[in-house]
């Protein structure tokens, strides 16, 4: 039986308590680059999967609640096989509520894919692999599973909010945090940079490539409040330190509201790609 890390124990939790948080917040929000634009960062990923009339198949590794897999699939495309792992049950459990019974899902952690090797021809991930342990470990399954020449896609963090309402969060999160976060390490620090991934990618895979993808956004301040309550480390804070933190907070972002009463800003994302050698 696997032991769960102290990172992957929690994540198990949350995704227990917020099933569907990370698709709830990014599918609604266009996503765009200096080369294109997207209805959404999954549509990102989406668009790398050809539409073909001959057999493909496609996992997301960290499916969530299968919303990447649901526009794949929404596609009617013939011989086009899904499948998807993810390590949480309940996120398992929406899927499977959501998506055809043609689509393929299986519990399981990114370090011990349960699929034959050389078996999958895309392998694509949104907003996970920044957060998994033993990252080599994931990357050497990564590889085992696509076949030779298979494409590999992933949209992974790059800056936490857009624009200047990210230095006014981090200016009052970081007393708080040293003060009442406890400490708990999430992913890889090299799945943070391209330098990282370079590295990561070096020895079984070509053709790596890197594009900034921003999400932007413009809420009131209390739709990004709300939307903060939903990520790891505001979450991870009790309730005296979450409440010190909404005020010195919307306080400090009184002077970027717009006439509106509305304050621009997003996700900061990145989209890695790579080709299995």
């Amino acid at each position: 039986m696997t032991t769960l890390t102290a990172a992957e124990t929690y994540l198990q939790d949350f995704h227990q308590r917020q099933v569907g948080v990370t698709s709830a917040a990014f599918a609604h929000l266009q996503a765009s680059s200096p080369t294109g634009s997207w209805a959404s960062s999954y549509e990102v990923l989406t668009s790398l999967i050809p539409t073909l009339d001959t057999p493909l198949s496609v996992l997301d590794l960290a499916c969530g609640d299968g919303h990447l897999l649901g526009l794949l699939a929404a596609r009617r495309q013939p011989d086009l096989q899904l499948l998807g792992v993810d390590m949480s049950e309940a996120e398992l459990a929406a899927a499977r509520a959501a998506l055809p019974t043609s689509v393929r899902l299986l519990p399981g952690r990114g370090q011990a894919l349960d699929l034959p090797s050389a078996s999958v021809d895309y392998l694509v991930s949104h907003m996970a692999l920044m957060l998994m342990d033993d990252i080599e470990q994931v990357v050497r399954e990564m590889r085992r599973v696509l076949r030779p020449g298979g494409q590999f896609g992933a949209i992974v963090g790059r800056t936490f909010l857009l624009g200047e309402v990210n230095d006014v969060f981090l200016r009052v999160f970081k007393p708080i945090a040293s003060d009442a976060l406890p400490p708990l390490r999430f992913g890889d620090r090299r799945a943070g940079s391209e330098a990282g991934w370079r590295e990561l990618l070096d020895a079984g895979f070509a053709d790596v490539t890197f594009e900034d993808i921003d999400v932007p956004w413009t809420p009131t301040p209390g739709e990004l409040w709300a939307a903060l309550l939903d990520t790891y480390d505001i979450d991870r804070l009790d309730d005296e330190a979450r409440r010190r933190l909404q005020t010195a907070f919307l306080n400090a972002i009184n002077g970027l509201l717009r006439e509106d009463g509305k304050v621009a800003t997003g996700w900061g994302l990145r989209l890695v790609r790579a080709r299995a050698a």
